[in-house]
């Protein structure tokens, strides 16, 4: 199970998924309703035959992760993933209301 961050910005989300060893087209990102599902899978089969020697590797690597996005995520603009040096980062855009909210509020002590 690769390991995963998510952050929180002013006007976005950020999830990075750390998953080595595969190419781009071994994901599938999808949403439905308010659920991010994040999946991969990679298959390899590798022969090698030297002399009277045959050896045959097989490599399979699969996962599949799944989030409850929160309601301030717009499901609306566009979603935007990236592949690059095995981290997989998908950012996801705020709604406008919820960009202007604090998230947190200091309160005085009297």
């Amino acid at each position: 199970m690769p390991s995963i961050n998510v952050k929180e910005h002013k006007n976005d989300f950020e999830i990075e998924v750390a998953a080595p060893g595969f190419s781009k087209k071994d994901f599938e990102v999808s949403i439905s309703e308010d659920v991010l599902t994040i999946s991969a899978e990679s298959k390899q089969e590798k022969e090698e035959k030297e002399e009277n020697y045959s050896r045959r590797e097989f490599f399979h690597n699969s996962f599949t992760r799944t989030f409850t996005l929160p309601k301030s995520v717009d499901l609306k603009k566009k979603i935007k993933a990236n592949y690059e040096n095995g981290i997989l980062a998908i950012h996801l855009e705020k709604m406008e209301a919820a960009k202007s909210i604090e998230k947190k509020k200091m309160i005085e002590i009297s």
